[in-house]
């Protein structure tokens, strides 16, 4: 049994702090008390907080009395927007706690309930003893834990714990984290757990496997494997890719539908990878980017590939620029559905730790400038994303495991380091698994399994504190003009509006203050205010620019594309004249090659007419040459019949 060290769970915890500050409640609260034990700023946020946690969003309208105390009361309140209950009691203890540490300790004994002992488990180290927790948020889930904000815990499990191992898919849908394959003692896994996030319970699922698949005939097999990747699609688990015993020649991907309880082999079309374990696979909006990994001989990769879930097809990829050097164990996620960030890996000899960002609509690679202390290389590391923070826990250099829970904000590429873990823990294993969870609207972070020097089978929870609470620690390191960051330019007033929100906590607020019971002089939190004030006028006005020349440029171009289409009618109009006229000079064409045909034709039947004429002429005069030749001889032949006294003569006597 450990003792929780803030004493009380929420809201109890809230009321007694603003029962202690001056909070009764009602709206007679003695406004002066509270003024005078705190700056006038600190007081003006406490109210909004009270406020924001017991009634809502300021929904009252602005005062119209001239009074600047209610003036500023009013505007810190609206200012919170739509901030939920539960973060503004948070924020309200974690100020108070912050301008008097020893609230707790100073306050009436009468106002809160006894301290109670709570079941907490903490990481332990390798020599046995128990990590202290630094964080003094906690929050009771109801099921008989304590999980702080910003530190693992192990939750009490109960139910058939699944077997030790690394290199396994997970995934979560709705309330429950499913567990599939893996690697033990060298041999692939099949098996399928869940863990109900609610109970916090194990159970094996009997799965069933399809005869036959509706997409393929053939009988279906389902190999163990390892270092595949385990995706949640509609209503099914796809198995991608992955390690196994007797592997294919390229990626399969298998379905588990979770209605039924039935696996079944995916039919693709398209070239399919080659198949492969230890790659990445990140879904963006309906499609499945794949890359990197090892094949079957150990050959590390760093092709891309994209399968579209809707049609099941599969496209290579061939993007500019200079891609990640082949690796596997690498981590990968997407932001902003647009661009892929790829960290860290291994290859046969090193492990890295650079950053490359893929956009996903130029497909071009980069490697954009990372900002803070870069963490250390590591490979099989576990990554998962909440909002733009990008958490990674886990993995290792073949020297020693990553100790280190480090996220980055996506949108500025800024590291910090969430929490660290001692000695030779779970969390600082290889091939572990990490996704994320919700529970009554607060994010929690789970991890399970891993490889350091032995199999782990343990289930750790971190429940991350509010997003803004993440951006506000991160944008505290000043970061140069020259950050090379992934940006979102649809909004040029974004930057301002996060400024804003990562304020909320970090109490920069724009507020007026005054006190009609104190002296004019202005105290260290009004000047203080002021300064901020100015700054985010000043910024302000400057993004205006800003947008006002983005909003001129846009002008400018919609001028230039009007211009563009103006030219493109005129263009298209010349270019139907060039048809029609080209049309008629084709049936042109077809007349005069119609006529060249008859003509040809002509000329054929006058060369036959010709060569019949002078065939008749040479018979002509073949024959006249003959009746000539024949008058001829019988002329001569008269003569000396004459002379030389022919019979014919002597008859004729």
């Amino acid at each position: 049994m450990a003792r929780a060290s803030s004493g009380l769970a929420y809201p109890e915890r809230f009321y007694a702090a603003a029962s202690y500050a001056g909070f009764d409640g009602s709206p007679n609260s003695n406004n002066k008390d509270i003024g005078s034990r705190f700056s006038n700023d600190v007081a003006l946020i406490l109210y909004a907080l009270y406020q924001q946690a017991t009634i809502g969003p300021c929904n009252v309208p602005k005062p119209s009395s001239w009074s600047p105390v209610e003036q500023g009361k009013w505007k810190s309140w609206q200012q919170l927007g739509n901030m939920v209950s539960t973060e503004a009691m948070r924020l309200f203890v974690k100020i108070l706690e912050e301008e008097e540490p020893g609230w707790y300790s100073r306050a009436s004994n009468s106002v809160f309930e006894p301290v109670v002992d709570v079941q907490m488990n903490t990481i332990s180290t390798e020599n046995g003893s128990l990590m202290e927790t630094q964080d003094k948020d906690v929050v009771s889930e109801g099921l008989g834990s304590v999980v702080v904000y910003d530190q693992w815990i192990s939750p009490p499990i109960t139910g058939q714990h699944p077997k030790a191992r690394y290199e396994h898919g997970a995934a979560v849908v709705q309330d429950k984290m499913y567990i599939h394959g893996g690697n033990h003692n060298g041999r692939y896994l099949s098996d399928l757990h869940v863990l109900d996030l609610r109970s916090w319970t194990w159970s094996k699922v009997e799965a069933k496997i399809a005869s036959e698949s509706v997409e393929s005939p053939a009988p279906v097999n389902i190999d163990p494997c390892a270092g595949h990747s385990l995706i949640p699609w509609e209503n099914k688990l796809l198995s991608i890719a992955g390690h196994s015993k007797d592997p294919s020649e390229t990626i399969q991907v298998k379905a588990f539908d979770l209605q039924t309880g039935t696996w079944s082999l995916l039919k693709t079309y398209g070239k399919a990878p080659a198949s492969r374990g230890g790659q990445s696979v990140t879904l963006v909006g309906t499609t499945l980017v794949i890359f990197g990994g090892q094949d079957a001989k150990r050959t590390l990769l760093n092709d891309l590939h994209i399968l579209d879930l809707e049609t099941m097809t599969w496209d290579e990829i061939d993007a500019v620029g200079v891609p990640p050097s082949a690796r596997s164990d690498h981590a990968a996620a997407v932001h902003a559905e647009r661009y892929l960030l790829i960290f860290g890996g291994g290859s046969h000899a090193t492990c890295f730790n650079d950053l490359h960002v893929l956009d996903l609509q130029a497909m071009e690679w980069s490697r954009p400038t990372q900002q803070c202390e870069i963490p250390s290389p590591r490979a099989g590391h576990a990554a998962v994303t909440v909002g733009e923070n990008w958490f990674i826990i886990g993995g290792g250099d073949n020297k020693s495991g990553a100790s280190e829970t480090i996220v980055l904000n996506m949108s500025t590429l800024v590291w910090s380091v969430v929490t660290s873990v001692e000695g030779r823990v779970p969390l600082a294993s290889e091939g572990l698994s990490l996704v994320v969870g919700s529970f009554n609207g607060e994010d929690m972070l789970i991890s399970f399994g891993g490889y350091n020097g032995r199999y782990n089978s343990e289930v750790n929870v971190l429940k991350p504190s509010h997003k803004s609470t993440l951006q506000s620690k991160m944008l505290e390191t000043p970061v140069p003009d020259s950050v090379s960051a992934v940006h979102n330019t649809t909004n040029p007033t974004r930057d301002l509006e996060s400024e804003f929100e990562a304020g909320q906590e970090g109490k920069i607020r724009e507020i007026v203050v005054d006190n009609v019971d104190r002296e004019p002089t202005k105290s260290k939190g009004e000047e203080n205010s002021e300064r901020i004030l100015a700054t985010l006028k000043a910024e302000k006005e400057e993004l205006e620019s800003l947008l006002n020349k983005e909003k001129l440029q846009s002008l400018q171009l919609k001028q230039e594309l009007a211009e563009a289409e103006a030219r493109n009618s005129d263009l298209h109009k010349e270019l139907q004249s060039v048809r029609s006229q080209l049309a008629t000079e084709q049936s042109r064409c077809f007349k005069l090659e119609v006529d060249v045909a008859e003509l040809r034709q002509k000329l054929q039947t006058m060369e036959t007419l010709q060569k019949e004429l002078e065939l008749l002429q040479r018979q002509k005069a073949a024959s006249e040459q003959a009746a000539l030749n024949a008058k001829q001889r019988q002329g001569s032949g008269g003569v000396w019949g004459w002379l030389a006294g022919s019979p014919q003569d002597a008859d004729d006597a």
